[in-house]
């Protein structure tokens, strides 16, 4: 082909790209997911610790005192982040910045807890050094979350619970532990992302005591690590806890 017919073919396809807005830029963006925490709808922050303000679907009225949770492999896309402990107490941990994400439709997901390839014992130094471990006469590993508070009990007197969540262990053979991975994958959806975007994530607290398994806290409240069913149960019930809240950009 001759230089001129080049130069015009390349003339009119930059006339026509300009025309039809078809020169796009495809930079990546970042992508922040942010987690927030509420009782059925009231937004749970700081200040609400330690008073006596939330009631489970049980009917027991209970204070918070110490939140905090593990989400591993969260993935937008390619782009995915190991693991972060949220410290709901301390606000500290409740966004995770993703970046260099594709434009386009991504899909999004984490996991709460570690599935068993990542929940190696000790591997984890900013956990390990605050008393996130699991005993090895457990397993060893991680919790998934320790939830603490306190609640009213049968006589409206003030008991503690400790709802622990780790991957669940039969201890009826010492020697011979069973142990059965109850994390679990929070599916959030496919999105289109054209600019940077931040993608709300909603825990709901009181989830963690009503659905499938109604929860009794005059029956379960402490040593719940070591209780193989317990373990399942609020793994049951914590696949209710996760739903999408707001899309900014």
């Amino acid at each position: 082909m001759k230089p001129i017919y080049v130069l015009i073919l390349l003339a009119f396809l930059f006339n026509s790209c300009e025309k039809k807005d078809c020169c796009v830029n495809f930079d990546p963006v970042t992508v922040t997911v942010k987690f927030t925490h509420n009782w059925d709808g009231i937004l749970i922050t700081q200040t609400d610790f330690d008073n006596f303000k939330f009631t489970t679907e049980n009917g027991e009225l209970i204070s918070i005192e110490l939140l905090r949770y593990v989400v591993s492999n969260v993935t937008v896309g390619q782009i995915s982040k190991k693991y972060q402990l949220i410290n709901v107490g301390e606000n500290t941990g409740t966004e995770i910045v993703l970046n260099q994400v594709p434009q386009g439709n991504n899909f999004v997901k984490f996991r709460f807890g570690f599935a068993d390839v990542d929940n190696v014992d000790g591997v984890y130094q900013d956990l390990n050094s605050t008393s996130f471990n699991v005993p090895m006469m457990m397993g060893g590993g991680y919790h998934y979350m320790q939830f603490d508070g306190k609640y009213k009990d049968a006589n409206n007197q003030d008991a503690n619970f400790n709802y622990h969540t780790i991957r669940a262990v039969n201890m009826s053979n010492p020697m011979n532990l069973i142990l059965e991975d109850t994390s679990f994958e929070v599916e959030i959806g496919t999105f289109e992302f054209s600019k940077n975007t931040t993608i709300e994530i909603k825990m709901n607290v009181a989830e963690w005591f009503k659905n499938p398994n109604l929860w009794d806290l005059n029956v379960l409240n402490t040593v719940l690590m070591p209780n193989f069913n317990a373990q399942k149960m609020m793994s049951e019930n914590g696949r209710n806890v996760f739903s999408l809240g707001e899309i900014s950009q």
